[in-house]
């Protein structure tokens, strides 16, 4: 027997009802605020990701897969999102045509690592990117929409926030970060490797060792130009104003190298150890850094895998009609009244001949509204017997008035 990759699972039911609820919501709020729907390929070259999510990381270092193609081409799985929808901007030239734009998406991505709880080969997310506008509240609306997608879910999260700072004020934080870290004796490899590519990213470091060494690290929000600290206080007063809670995290970096300013992560402690199941941030380099014209942005994506667990669907309404058989010779007219039933309405039939129980009771199953049943008198007379589930009254529909008949 051939089963799915380690890491990588088949998404049943209820499952997929839960991810299908999730991405219709997620949507809805989405298009509230002004966005649209864009689908970018899961197969993109690898020099998008090498180029934007940045050599430092560990999703370039280890866990992209990553292969060439029949024709040479060096190409990879998508391990996250922003970048593919940054590149379709570019290309179809909206960064040289100057307004806003605003997309949202969803689908699978892949990362080759430890799969464990919450956490797949092969993944999910739902993100939203918002390009042409460099004003801090933008980088609000964003929070602020993805803070109504977990409270229209009932989850219960913290927000962490930081500001990463922009070219003025980085180099001379670098600086001042890379000395600190010289004078530590036994970094992790990862953030020996970080230390000379992306120091920031050491203060992600998840080993405990590390982590102790960075107690006294210099913090990047004590070292912000006038501007940052300008708009991260801009900030922080819009979201205290709406009524957002948010904890300042000054160590939180987003784990991918194009992100500057706003930075920002939800995490919930109700899928064991406090862990983040959204996050994103502003990124007003990247256009630029792949080709375009220069243009702010700033986005978010949510691990749905991990969000699923917290997702409770709403209690499903009776819907739609199941048509069952108590006679072979009916199973024309199951069929003919199926096609013409779904038209208008949700319609499971059920051609194997079964007793008036069983049939009662497999629509029962479907959560179907009406039953329809079809023996040997409806067959003679051409009236049709059906029972309505929620209210458990019977009553007879003509064959020829199916179609017309208000379910």
């Amino acid at each position: 027997m051939i089963n799915a990759l380690r890491g990588m699972k088949d998404m049943l039911s209820p499952e997929s009802e839960k991810y299908l609820y999730f991405i219709e919501n997620c949507s809805r709020i989405a298009k509230n605020y002004g966005f649209e729907f864009i689908s970018a390929p899961i197969l993109e070259e690898s020099a998008l990701f090498k180029r934007s999510v940045g050599e430092s990381s560990d999703i370039v270092g280890k866990e992209m897969y990553e292969f060439t193609d029949k024709g040479g081409n060096r190409v990879c799985l998508r391990p996250e999102g922003t970048a593919g929808i940054v590149r379709s901007f570019i290309q179809n030239k909206m960064d040289r045509a100057g307004g806003v734009k605003r997309f949202f998406y969803y689908g699978p991505m892949f990362r080759y690592e430890k799969p464990q709880k919450g956490r797949f080969r092969q993944f999910y997310q739902f993100g939203v990117e918002s390009f042409g506008i460099s004003d801090v509240r933008e980088d609000a609306s964003v929070i602020l929409m993805l803070s109504e997608i977990l409270n229209f879910f009932k989850i219960e999260t913290v927000l962490k926030l930081n500001s990463l700072g922009c070219p003025k004020c980085m180099p001379a934080y670098r600086a001042k970060l890379v000395k600190f870290l010289d004078a530590i004796e036994g970094l992790c490899d990862d953030c020996m490797r970080r230390k000379v590519l992306n120091p920031i990213r050491v203060l992600d470091c998840k080993n405990d060792q590390c982590q102790s060494f960075l107690t006294n690290a210099p913090l990047l929000i004590d070292a912000l130009c006038d501007e940052c600290k300008s708009d991260f206080e801009r900030l922080c007063a819009i979201l205290k104003n709406f009524n957002i809670n948010y904890e300042i995290d000054p160590k939180l970096v987003r784990g991918l190298d194009y992100y500057s300013k706003t930075a920002f992560e939800f995490v919930s402690g109700d899928i064991g150890a406090q862990s983040s199941i959204a996050g994103g941030g502003r990124y007003d380099r990247l256009v630029e850094f792949l080709g375009g014209k220069s243009s702010p942005a700033v986005g978010f994506a949510i691990g749905v895998d991990r969000i699923l667990e917290l997702v409770m669907l709403d209690e499903q309404k009776r819907e739609g009609i199941y048509i069952g058989t108590l006679e072979k010779e009916a199973q024309d007219l199951a069929f003919l009244a199926a096609v013409t039933l779904r038209r208008k309405n949700r319609v499971e039939v059920e051609f194997e001949a079964k007793g008036l129980k069983n049939i009662l009771k497999n629509a029962d199953k479907a959560n179907a509204k009406y039953c329809v049943c079809i023996g040997e008198n409806e067959l003679k007379s051409g009236i049709l017997w059906v029972k309505d589930l929620d209210t458990k009254e019977n009553f007879s529909v003509k064959k020829e008035l199916l179609g017309e008949f208000t379910w």
